[in-house]
């Protein structure tokens, strides 16, 4: 949907097999707390669906802005903050049922207007947020669970329980997940919400803001209606 060729695009990511064979020229680092990128030295950075594993993703977005060139673009992609939210919810409740107490089990994740914000606060220009759920399906929660280990995505939250969490508690949360949750096939819903960031190192080709008050053409003119003065 960018109509561009770019001749240096960088990648980061877990999972550099994944990718090797798509981009075989990219410069393709994985995506620890200091980035191997160089200073202005791509065109495209792609940050691939890793930045919600970052303790300062603010930081991970300034070192890419860094080493992007001028009027280069960052592509983004994260989980969004309803991401399992049905397994956030049911996990909760069971634990409490069962062992009268919490301990943090998913991940916490940015809301849209969050993660838009942060582009703003790492220097971009133009930033750009999109949201698209990606709505899939299991036969239960604890082939749900199963998925995500394989993932790699289980809890890694430094408050997280550290003994193996007990049976029962899992029973339980797989059978609220179903009740609550559940489909007419008898199959339970997971939701991942993807978030799409897309922004662009500044450069002074792009479009510029102009002051307020500095229009030259009255928005009554534009739609063609009467302006109606306010009261004092």
């Amino acid at each position: 949907m960018v109509n561009r060729d770019f001749t240096n695009p960088a990648i980061i990511t877990p999972f550099p097999q994944v990718w090797a064979t798509v981009f075989p020229t990219a410069h393709i680092v994985p995506d620890t707390e200091v980035l191997d990128l160089q200073e202005g030295a791509h065109d495209l950075v792609i940050h691939a669906l890793a930045l919600h594993w970052a303790d300062d993703p603010v930081g991970q977005l300034i070192q890419c802005r860094r080493a992007l060139k001028p009027d280069g673009l960052l592509l983004a992609l994260t989980f969004g903050g309803q991401t399992l939210h049905e397994l956030r919810a049911a996990l909760g409740q069971a634990e409490a049922e069962v062992t009268g107490g919490m301990s943090p089990r998913v991940l916490p994740m940015g809301e849209i207007r969050e993660l838009g914000a942060l582009l703003q606060r790492a220097g971009f220009a133009l930033p750009v947020a999109d949201s698209l759920p990606l709505n899939t399906s299991y036969s239960s929660a604890l082939h749900l669970m199963r998925d995500l280990r394989a993932m790699g995505e289980t809890n890694a939250l430094q408050a997280r329980l550290r003994r193996p969490t007990q049976r029962a508690v899992l029973l339980r949360a797989a059978q609220i997940y179903a009740e609550n949750f559940g489909t007419d096939d008898g199959r339970i819903p997971a939701t991942f919400e993807m978030i799409t960031l897309t922004a662009w190192s500044p450069d002074a080709s792009q479009p510029q803001p102009l002051r307020p008050g500095s229009a030259s053409q009255r928005l009554a003119d534009v739609l063609n209606t009467t302006e109606l003065p306010l009261k004092d």
